[in-house]
């Protein structure tokens, strides 16, 4: 499989240059140049396949020839150690609950995924530098995926104080091989300043950049798996039936761009909600047909404060820019913080199941659209309540259970790199040796 550029003005290259490279000079993104169409035979098996094995199924024609079937099943079984199960939270309305893995978001996934890629490619001569920026769980997941792997340094920005306390400490905490930056600005100039340094001619001379954000493929393309591991676990509950709802809820628009491709691989599920918060630049997009990004407002949902969505001309893409192709299977919702406040407690109450703000908002999206759809519904549970404590506690009005993974990093010793939000500051830091979690 060869990857090309969203913009067209790069050569094509194979899923390790892509991979290694992370981001077009062009500053576009790289897609598949083709989209495999997965046999009947497939989707009859999936309810019974295991994980690794729906991984192994569905990424090997996206790796091939630079992972070999050996190397690729080693990753899925590495990568996919921990449980995604599929809850009923109401009556044919369930959570697709992603936040097992070791640092409790849906972003483990892809980000271990994409670690063992690069372990396998990374030269020994020429270590790579790992430049992400984060708006929350991004941050943690990439920096435990990558920690303590050979030739492969990570440098994560974040807003300062544009995080939620443990998601930063998981992240922050940790040495070894990670670095982490606040920058003072918001999340999308954490990501400007991310595609400034990949379009540096300067810069890629002195250092073997690469982007761990889901416009990486190797981060990217690994969350196609849940949706069908989720389709497999639904169907086998529901055999005789055939419409359904997913509802992603979005920032970067990289999880959606997954699902959409899952789809346009034979997965039949009728239609996606890109639901978001305040932020909500492609509901408006979807209804208006004017895309316009916006500075980033701060929400409850935090990982979904995001401006300028870096994957949705992905999505545009994939549906040939025709709007009207796109409204045929994408449906757009927002929430604002006090509509998700209520559904938390409202659920809780009813249900006894704890949302996390960014689920709150998929719920909700599906409460309100899926009458209309006449389909079942999944949600996303994106990441454990717990990674936002403090603002759950306050919905609730008492405390909540924090899970052993994220116990683990609370009360170690942040380190920090303060920089302004100035694209000159940030290269002369990438330039200073790193060691031992510092630049």
């Amino acid at each position: 499989m060869n990857y090309y550029s969203t913009n067209g003005h790069v050569q094509e290259l194979s899923f390790k240059e892509a991979v290694l490279k992370g981001l077009p000079q062009d500053k576009g993104l790289f897609f598949p140049k083709e989209i495999p169409q997965l046999p009947d035979s497939f989707f009859e098996a999936l309810p019974d396949l295991l994980l690794p094995q729906v991984a192994f199924q569905v990424l090997k024609p996206f790796v091939q020839p630079d992972l070999t079937e050996a190397q690729l099943q080693q990753i899925c079984e590495d990568v996919f150690t921990f449980p995604i199960p599929l809850v009923e939270v109401e009556q044919g309305l369930y959570a697709l609950e992603l936040f097992h893995g070791p640092t409790c978001a849906f972003k483990d996934v892809g980000a271990r995924f994409m670690s063992r890629c690069l372990q396998a490619f990374a030269d020994r001569d020429k270590p790579v530098t790992v430049l992400v920026a984060t708006s929350g769980d991004t941050g943690s997941a990439v920096a435990n995926g990558f920690l303590g792997l050979e030739n492969i340094d990570v440098v994560v920005l974040y807003p300062q104080g544009g995080v939620s306390e443990i998601q930063e400490v998981q992240f922050t905490t940790l040495g070894q091989n990670i670095s982490a930056v606040a920058v003072e600005g918001t999340f999308d100039d954490c990501q400007a300043l991310v595609k400034q340094a990949f379009s540096d001619g300067e810069l890629n001379q002195v250092k073997n950049l690469s982007s761990a954000n889901s416009i990486n493929v190797a981060r990217w393309l690994p969350q196609m798996v849940y949706y069908f591991y989720a389709w497999g676990q639904w169907k086998l509950r529901h055999p005789d039936q055939t419409g359904l709802t997913v509802s992603v809820p979005s920032g970067n628009f990289g999880n959606l761009a997954a699902g959409l491709v899952a789809r346009q691989m034979g997965l039949p599920i009728s239609y996606f909600i890109a639901a978001t918060n305040r932020n909500k630049i492609v509901p408006d997009y979807l209804e208006t047909g004017d895309y316009q990004p916006a500075p980033s407002v701060a929400t409850i949902a935090n990982a979904m404060d995001v401006g300028a969505p870096n994957n949705f001309p992905r999505i545009q893409h994939l549906f040939g820019n025709k709007l009207d192709a796109l409204q045929q299977v994408v449906k757009g919702f927002w929430a604002d913080d006090d509509q998700i406040k209520e559904i938390i407690q409202r659920v809780y109450e009813a249900r006894d199941y704890l949302l996390d703000p960014h689920g709150a908002i998929g719920f909700l999206s599906l409460k309100k659209l899926m009458s209309g759809l006449r389909t079942q519904g999944i949600f996303l549970e994106t990441a454990h309540p717990a990674k936002f404590k403090n603002s759950i506690e306050a919905v609730l009005g008492h405390e909540i259970a924090v899970p052993e993974q994220l116990q683990a990093f609370l009360g170690r010793q942040k380190q920090v790199t303060i920089l302004p939000n100035d694209y000159k500051e940030l290269a002369l830091l990438l330039k200073q040796t790193h060691k031992e979690g510092t630049l």
